[in-house]
This record gives structure tokens, C-alpha cells and sequence, in this order.
């Protein structure tokens, strides 16, 4: 942080390897390499019960805005996919670079990949394979060249408000945000508001430092902020544990496509905030008449791996669980349809309770009051009110890597971490966590730009 102005970077961290096999061995199939990601891929699906859920959605009709870095629309994983939208990052990297777009494709076919190849039986496909991705460019990739400009420029204060408002505006049912920063910022606020008055679910990562500090915009009052899960349901050791959470979702050892061909793994609550969105987007295919807050209601009622007690702040109200989340989807809807109004239920005091009681500690730093089990469902009956708050703080991509990082980037979890470079032509690679794109921040208020 250089005076007023603070680093925001994506949260998802990537690891250079050469194929997905046992112990980074290249991966090889008699059917070619795609079919051996897709096996690979398999257990992260069904940790969530996605197959089971694509009898019932697979999200076509639906799409997701993904605020991240770029993803690149040629990928074969996600070919005719892909609509992109401005680049509010524009003139920090300098002029004819090409972005790699790295974190930005690993989210994109995490929600929204269809596969590739004959019968599309190879390669990556996401949670809603079915729905397609309006892809906005609001922070960068931390090895791009304009990574220090765009830190230190208030000229890139509201990038990730303005792709909010513009991802609304151009069709988004849902919007993901792989990305977070240590204090809230009055813009964005005002923007995820906007958001979800209009009927948009928003998702975000809870961040990747492994402690109890809160992360924006996943802290945002009616975004659903995700924590990262290992392959046990219990929460990964990097992931950020508070009164915010209200999921988790797998986050270790994430398989995805990247850019040019590549595969990616990474871990993180990136990915984690990723198969989240694509449970909200398969939800709002089927009922796309239940507003956020019964969605987000489909979602943390049927989670697996519940805690003792029904909640805490590590993993939330436990494991988004797909096929679960659609089928309680169709009961609200059912329900909504019989009485004409959503279901109501009294989930503690709402705004202005203990749940939304806003306090300032001795540093300065906006934290919530404790939550307890019970008094946490109080979230669910405030997901439509305005966030509390207006500070900018740290963003990034909320990932981390699962082996060592190749290229010479910083040690996961320090200072400007971020991606590594990916293998080209070859296989997976994958994200150091808690480092990437970053974006300057400012405590001076911006005019709403709505273009």
C-alpha cells in the first residue's frame, strides 16, 4: 500500500505442470489428452454433485457475468461461449500487449466449460455447461506489465464497480467474483446493491489468507461468500474463516482450462466462488423467477458436511451441494407459486440486530460482531439490503497453489503472489494463493460512470 491508495488482486493462484498424471507425470490417454482431464476432473464434480444435478439443470438460457481477468472466448472448452464484455483495465498494461488472461479463463470454464473434442468428451467442463459467460476485464493478471500502474492509479478506482453495473445492465443472472480486497469500498457496495435489486445473484471468494479477517466484496450484505473446502468438506487451511461465510465449496487442487490450450490446477476460494456460481446459474435456469435471496436460500439449506451446531465461520453453513441445491429450488418455487409471495421465516433481528452490528477496532478495521449458530441464519433475511461500509482495501484472486511454484514468483501467501506462467500446449498448471491482479484503490468517492 503506497499512501490512500491500496492493492486489490484476483484470488486464485497457478502453478506450472506438464499434465495431469500422478505426481506432475504428463497425463496420457489412448483417446488423447482431453479425455484424461476430463477423468481428472471428475472428482471435484462429483464432490458437489454436479453430474447428478445436470438431469435436472445444466444452466442453458442463463448468463454469468465473470469479473475477473479476461477469459479467453477461442478456448476450445469453452468456444461459442464467451461474450466480452469492456476492458476497464484498459492503458495500464502498455500499448499492443496482449493480456495472458490466466486467472480469468480458469474461472470462466470452472462455471461455464462445455467440454471439447469429439462428443465433447475431453477437456473441462464446468458446473453450468449449459450457460454462457459474459467475461469483463476488470483486474489484472500480476505478471502483466501494467500490474504497478494499475495499483497505484486512481484511474482504476471503480473498475470493478462499472463491471458490476455493465454485467447487470448486459444480462448477467448471475455474477462471480474471484477477487476480493481487505476494506470495503463505497463503489462496489453501491454496485453489488444495484446488482442484486435488479435479481442478480453475486458470488464472491472469501479470501485466501487463513485468518478471520473479513474480505470484500465477499462481506457485502447479500453476496454469498464462499469458503475453499479440501477434498473432506473441512476447510482449507488458506481459506478465511469469519461471519461472512456462508458456504464452501472445493477449493484444493482445482483442475480448469487456461488460455491457449493450456489446463490449469490451482487452489483457493476462486475456484471455490466459481462452483458456487455455477449452482446459482443451474438453479436459475430452472426457476429463474426466484429472486437472490430464495437462490442463495436453495443453496445454504442443503449444503453437506454440515458443522456441529449448523454453523461456523470456516466453512460457512457447510458444502454447496448441487443437485441438492436445485431440488430445494423447486420446493421454494413450489412454495412461492402456492402463496403467491416467497416463504417467509424469521432469521433473527435483520439489519440493525446483532448480525449487521458494524464495529470499528482499534486499528480501524470494519469487522462484524460475532455471529453465533443460530443468530447467523440472520444473513439470509438481510440478503437484499445495502452492504455496510466504504473503504478500499487489498483485491485479489482468491487462489493458492497446490505444489511449488515454477517461474520465480513469490512464495504463496506473500507479498504480490500471484499466478505463475502455463504450460504452453501442454496440461494443467496452477495458481500460487493469495497473490495477482491487483488494482488501485481510493478513499475519494468516483462518479458513477454508466457506459
Amino acid at each position: 500500500m503506497r499512501g490512500r491508495l491500496a492493492a486489490w488482486v484476483p484470488a486464485c493462484a497457478l502453478a506450472g505442470v506438464l499434465g495431469v498424471g500422478a505426481a506432475g507425470a504428463p497425463a496420457t490417454s489412448a483417446r488423447g489428452p482431453g479425455t484424461a482431464v476430463r477423468a481428472a476432473e471428475q472428482p471435484q464434480l462429483r464432490a458437489i454433485a454436479a453430474p447428478a444435478a445436470w438431469r435436472l439443470s445444466r444452466g442453458q438460457g442463463v448468463t454469468v457475468g465473470v469479473l475477473d481477468t479476461g477469459a479467453d472466448a477461442g478456448v476450445p472448452d469453452l468456444a461459442g461461449s464467451v461474450r466480452t464484455g469492456p476492458d476497464y483495465t484498459r492503458g495500464a498494461d502498455p500499448a499492443g500487449y496482449q493480456p495472458p488472461h490466466l486467472h480469468g479463463t480458469f474461472i470462466a470454464s470452472l462455471i461455464a466449460g462445455h467440454g471439447s473434442g469429439p462428443g465433447r468428451a475431453g477437456g473441462v467442463i464446468g458446473i453450468a455447461p449449459g450457460a454462457k459467460v459474459l467475461s469483463v476485464r476488470v483486474i489484472l493478471d500480476d505478471q502483466e506489465p501494467g500490474f504497478a500502474v494499475y495499483n497505484e492509479s486512481a484511474t482504476y478506482t471503480d473498475a470493478i464497480a462499472k463491471g458490476i453495473r455493465y454485467a447487470v445492465r448486459h444480462g448477467a443472472g448471475v455474477i462471480n467474483l474471484s477477487l476480493g480486497g481487505s476494506s470495503p469500498a463505497r463503489t462496489t457496495r453501491a454496485a453489488i446493491t444495484y446488482a442484486i435489486s435488479r435479481g442478480v445473484v453475486v458470488v464472491a471468494a472469501a479470501g485466501n489468507n487463513g485468518t478471520s479477517a473479513y474480505s470484500y466484496p465477499a462481506a457485502y450484505t447479500g453476496v454469498i461468500s464462499v469458503a475453499a473446502a479440501t477434498a473432506h468438506g473441512s476447510r482449507a487451511s488458506f481459506s478465511e474463516r469469519n461471519s461472512s461465510v456462508l458456504v464452501a465449496a472445493p477449493g484444493v487442487g482445482i483442475l480448469g482450462a487456461g488460455p491457449h490450450g493450456t489446463y490449469l490446477r490451482g487452489s483457493g476460494t476462486s475456484p471455490a466462488s466459481a462452483f458456487v456460481a455455477g449452482v446459482a446459474a443451474l438453479i436459475r435456469a430452472k426457476y429463474p423467477r426466484l429472486s437472490p435471496a430464495l437462490v442463495t436460500r436453495a443453496i445454504v439449506t442443503s449444503t453437506t458436511h454440515r458443522p456441529a451446531g449448523g454453523y461456523r465461520p470456516a466453512t460457512g453453513f457447510g458444502e454447496v451441494n448441487a443437485v441438492a441445491a436445485v431440488r430445494a429450488a423447486g420446493r421454494l418455487a413450489a412454495a412461492r407459486a402456492i402463496t403467491g409471495t416467497p416463504p417467509r421465516a424469521r432469521f433473527g433481528r435483520g439489519p440493525g440486530g446483532p448480525v449487521q452490528v458494524v464495529r470499528h477496532d482499534t486499528a480501524g478495521i470494519a469487522v462484524y460482531g460475532a455471529v453465533t449458530a443460530v443468530a447467523a441464519l440472520g444473513f439470509l433475511a438481510a440478503l437484499t439490503a445495502a452492504g455496510r461500509g466504504a473503504r478500499r482495501g487489498r483485491r485479489k484472486r482468491h487462489g493458492r497453489a497446490a505444489g511449488p511454484v515454477p517461474g520465480g514468483w513469490p512464495a504463496p501467501g506473500s507479498p504480490g503472489g500471484g499466478p505463475t506462467e502455463f504450460a504452453r500446449g501442454g496440461g494443467p498448471a496452477e495458481l500460487p494463493p493469495g497473490g495477482g491482479p491487483a488494482r488501485g484503490g481510493s478513499s475519494a468517492p468516483f462518479p458513477w460512470d454508466d457506459d
